[in-house]
């Protein structure tokens, strides 16, 4: 949208002063004729804008330039930067769209609280990419084409061809009716339907994505919380395995990147948590187990318990004799 960007370009050049073709063209990401394009219609629109030549040169904004407040408030105004200050520039394609916001939400503060409030935004951290106990999964990532053909579709309502490569398949064509997308966990997913069918999509295996003009078949209204909650519900009891877990406090992190979920932790007695892990099966639960040692003890079911004891002694045979005896 050339609106948009025009007010982008204003904001960004009230808020970092003199900037260069090139620099607003990498924020705008657009191109450095786009730039000047949009120069020339600002100016010509009566935005005092004008050019400084030579070796620092760039573009600025006449002194006192003032763009229309929202009249956001200082708390009003921290929030929304602290929120955009993690990592929701990775959710849906969002990030151009975001950064720009962030730029509105900075101009409308008063000139007095603008660096107060910015200051204090960079002191609050929501969702490093590391803990203090273990490192953050990786994030999976969607293109930004695929991404926005998908968006588009979901907000439109219309069909969509994904190419897509479940588990184990060769990737093949499938038309669906979307009906929202979630992200969890840095990992994104799209809700939708098949020949009437339930069926849900991770993004990073949709290799292509293509809107179709016809209307997709969905109901008007969407509770996407509770259609999220049914599926992960349908999920875990197809075919996995749950596991009773009492677990260290610092090893619940390592627990929840290896199990399919976890549900709600309860202290126990002796300080560990005592929670419901869900694994894909029990190879998997015997293998997630064993990773945590000493710090995580499985409760049930027994089968689990007696192959972590074998396991066990097994182990302990193989180095259950010193050096010289071998």
């Amino acid at each position: 949208m050339r609106a948009d960007r025009l007010v982008s370009l204003v904001l960004l050049l009230r808020q970092r002063g003199r900037l260069t073709a090139d620099t607003l063209a990498r924020e705008l990401e657009v191109s450095t004729r786009t730039v000047l394009r949009d120069i020339e219609a600002l100016s010509a629109a009566g935005v005092p804008v004008y050019a400084e030549r030579g070796r620092h040169g760039g573009f600025a904004l006449l002194p006192g330039f003032r763009t229309e407040l929202t009249g956001l408030n200082h708390e009003e105004a921290l929030a929304l930067l602290t929120a955009g200050s993690g990592r929701g520039e990775q959710a849906f394609g969002l990030g151009s769209a975001l950064a720009s916001a962030m730029r509105k939400v900075v101009d409308a503060l008063p000139e007095g609280h603008r660096d107060t409030a910015s200051d204090a935004a960079r002191r609050l951290l929501v969702e490093p990419e590391t803990d203090l106990l273990s490192r953050r999964p990786a994030t999976e990532e969607v293109p930004d084409t695929t991404m926005i053909v998908i968006r588009r579709a979901v907000l439109a309502g219309h069909r969509l061809r994904l190419h897509y490569a479940a588990t184990g398949q060769t990737p093949q064509w499938r038309t669906v009716d979307p009906i929202g997308l979630v992200t969890v966990r840095d990992r994104a997913y799209l809700l939708a339907t098949r020949s009437g069918a339930d069926r849900t999509y991770r993004l990073s295996r949709v290799q292509a994505a293509e809107e179709l003009p016809e209307p997709a078949q969905r109901a008007d209204r969407v509770d996407l919380d509770r259609a999220w909650r049914e599926r992960c519900a349908r999920f875990l009891a197809g075919g996995h395995i749950a596991v009773q877990v009492r677990v260290r406090p610092e090893r619940r992190e390592d627990l929840l990147n290896s199990a399919v979920a976890v549900r709600a932790a309860e202290p126990d007695a002796d300080g560990w948590l005592r929670l419901e892990a869900t694994f894909q099966d029990l190879r998997h639960a015997e293998w997630a187990m064993w990773q945590l040692g000493t710090d995580a003890e499985a409760l049930t079911p027994e089968s689990l318990r007696s192959r972590l004891r074998d396991r066990a002694a097994a182990m302990a045979g193989l180095y259950g004799a010193s050096s010289e005896e071998v």
